[in-house]
């Protein structure tokens, strides 16, 4: 791996959407000059970076024509073309994490079999090529199936509770999963830099939007024994070890109702559920991305103080201009940060921002985050 004192290296960064604006406030305070490539000129970087590509992530040319002259190249979303990316790794551009490890997490199917032949415990399963299949596999239902490729913020998610649901089902390449009875779901972040040095951020429990399948409260810490927190760190360091990958991967994963933990998914990038390290954690998850993908230290992950974060999402049934209800009210409550990500057209449960709340009682801090979720709307 490069390794500059002086930290003055030709980073790019695939996406320009709201992680890698927050990836850009910790790059600041390194004094790294990012460039950014999206394919929509209005993305939150847009106008925060000297270099700003417009091009597709997905093509071929746009990611080389946008790589060639950099030393590293760097993701904020798993959607790019990672042949590219393997040919800038020939010309002596260093990828992470690595063009292959990407390539197998975009592939639901590729990253479950991938855990059932590394022994990593996960949920059983089934490959479907098209629903048909699933009446072949009645004995799995109740299941959620899941597209292989191209599946994101919830989309790409069906669950199959009846046989009459079986319709819902994608009629592409899938995985059928058997549903868990799990007590919670939880997050594990875990960083591994070039020299191989590890470091994992405590787990957070994550609480989903009941329609829209993405995470709308996620609590840290999260209300597991110490037993249970250090196995769900060990096999968040598994996995990452495993795949041999650099760079920061969020480990999300089942508790059972039997005290078993089973890996559900993972992103390798900065992700939702590490957005309270900004103000909950001695090293937010944006600058430890940074310090693995450069090879530089890990930095210490010790939580300061406990958290509630909230995913702020476009209200049911309103398209158009964002506007910020209950913004000011918002502001006025004790151990508030409201992060918004500068996206001017609002969609029903887009993410528009998210708010952390801290303080050092839990009970306080739930009812605090259910008093912000009630106040602060975004409309149109």
């Amino acid at each position: 791996m490069i390794q500059k004192e002086n930290l003055d290296y030709k980073i790019g960064l695939l996406g320009g959407g709201q992680l890698g604006r927050m990836l850009l406030q910790s790059a600041m305070d390194l004094n790294l000059d990012v460039a950014i490539m999206d394919a929509d000129p209005n993305a939150p970087c847009a106008h925060l970076v000297k270099h700003f590509t417009l091009g597709s992530l997905t093509d071929y040319d746009d990611v080389m024509r946008f790589g060639q002259d950099k030393d590293l190249i760097t993701i904020e979303i798993e959607n790019v073309n990672t042949e590219a990316l393997k040919t800038l790794e020939t010309i002596g551009v260093e990828v992470y994490p690595q063009p292959h490890i990407i390539e197998l997490i975009q592939d639901k199917r590729k990253q479950k079999n991938f855990y059932q032949s590394q022994g990593i415990p996960t949920a059983e399963y089934v490959l479907t090529e098209s629903k048909r299949d699933i009446s072949s596999y009645l004995h799995m239902i109740p299941a959620v199936h899941k597209l292989g490729t191209e599946g994101y913020d919830g989309r790409g998610v069906h669950m199959i509770r009846t046989v009459a649901d079986i319709d819902k089902a994608f009629d592409r390449p899938g995985v059928l999963e058997k549903c868990i009875d799990f007590q919670s779901e939880i997050s594990v972040i875990v960083a591994r830099n070039g020299r191989g040095e590890v470091m994992t951020y405590p787990s957070v429990e994550l609480s989903f939007h009941p329609e829209a399948n993405l995470v709308e409260f996620l609590f840290s810490p999260s209300d597991i024994t110490d037993e249970i927190e250090a196995k769900a760190q060990a096999l968040a360091i598994e996995v990452i070890t495993k795949l041999n990958m650099i760079g920061l991967l969020a480990v999300e994963m089942f508790l059972t109702r039997e005290g078993e933990l089973l890996v559900n998914e993972v992103a390798p990038r900065t992700h939702n559920s590490g957005h309270h390290t900004i103000e909950a954690n001695q090293t937010s998850q944006f600058e430890q991305h940074l310090r693995a993908v450069l090879n530089l230290p890990l930095g210490i992950t010790k939580m300061l103080i406990p958290a509630v974060m909230v995913n702020l999402l476009g209200a049911p049934n309103y398209t158009g201009n964002a506007i910020y209800e209950g913004l000011f009210q918002a502001m006025q409550m004790p151990g508030v940060h409201i992060h918004l990500y500068g996206k001017k057209i609002t969609k029903p449960f887009r993410k528009m921002g998210h708010i952390t709340i801290t303080n050092k009682d839990m009970s306080t801090l739930k009812v605090f985050a259910n008093q912000v979720k009630n106040i602060l709307k975004v409309k149109a």
